[in-house]
């Protein structure tokens, strides 16, 4: 089975000055298609570092990355913008919605950039509202939500594009733990309808929604463990 994710002694070194600051230190790591994986770790750690590499924001300085068969570690920063346009959807803690637009228009605002009409852009966008259980709140603008709806929206933009990688950085970082778990159970039902996804977090609870933790530590992986429970199922 080819992984959807491939990095292989992955290092990303920060220059400055005369000083050098290695901050990923060779990370190999192997993603699967429909898999939910959250990657942990202390401040400075790695982790953020390494979602924008996941996320095409940012490139290695040494090693590959191979993102759904594509070598995406030597592109061009045009590519990569494609890559991440087509293959990527994100979740950011600062939900990133336009305070204007409703949130139809706020999910479907990824495919105006896609070049998609006007009809299809208003059809996909409801359709991926109704996977968040938000179809009803369409025509509402962000101050009209609250905060776990307007995340909700900002899940559906993500999804509109049918990425190949959901990427999650901190996503209930501003949300009190009822909305937080309200959240998670949205992921859950994502992965479980075929997306891959994978978490950013430093929260215990809301990795422990993930099959899959990843930890960090000083630039290198310091556990990979599929949930015992899990194994034991199988």
């Amino acid at each position: 089975m080819q992984p959807i994710i491939e990095l292989q002694q992955v290092r990303k070194t920060y220059y400055m000055g005369s000083n050098t600051l290695d901050v990923l230190k060779g990370i190999s790591l192997a993603i699967n298609k429909n898999e939910y994986v959250a990657l942990m770790g202390p401040s400075g750690s790695g982790k953020s570092t390494l979602m924008n590499i996941l996320g095409c924001l940012d490139t290695p300085t040494a090693g590959s990355y191979i993102l759904n068969g594509k070598d995406v570690s030597k592109m061009a920063d045009d590519d990569l913008a494609e890559v991440r346009n087509n293959e990527i959807g994100f979740v950011f803690q600062q939900f990133n919605l336009l305070p204007r637009l409703t949130a139809a228009e706020n999910v479907a605002l990824p495919l105006i950039y896609a070049g998609i009409g006007r009809k299809e852009r208003t059809e996909r966008a409801m359709e991926a509202l109704k996977k968040v259980a938000l179809a009803d709140r369409s025509h509402h603008k962000p101050n009209e939500m609250s905060g776990g709806q307007i995340q909700r929206v900002a899940i559906a933009r993500a999804l509109v594009n049918n990425p190949s990688l959901l990427l999650a950085d901190e996503p209930t970082g501003n949300l009190d733990s009822k909305t937080s778990a309200e959240v998670m159970e949205i992921f859950s039902h994502i992965q479980a309808g075929g997306n891959t996804v994978v978490l950013v977090t430093h929260e215990e609870d809301i990795a422990e929604y993930a099959k899959r933790i990843v930890r960090l530590r000083d630039g290198n992986i310091e556990s990979d463990n599929l949930k015992q429970r899990e194994m034991a199922a199988h």
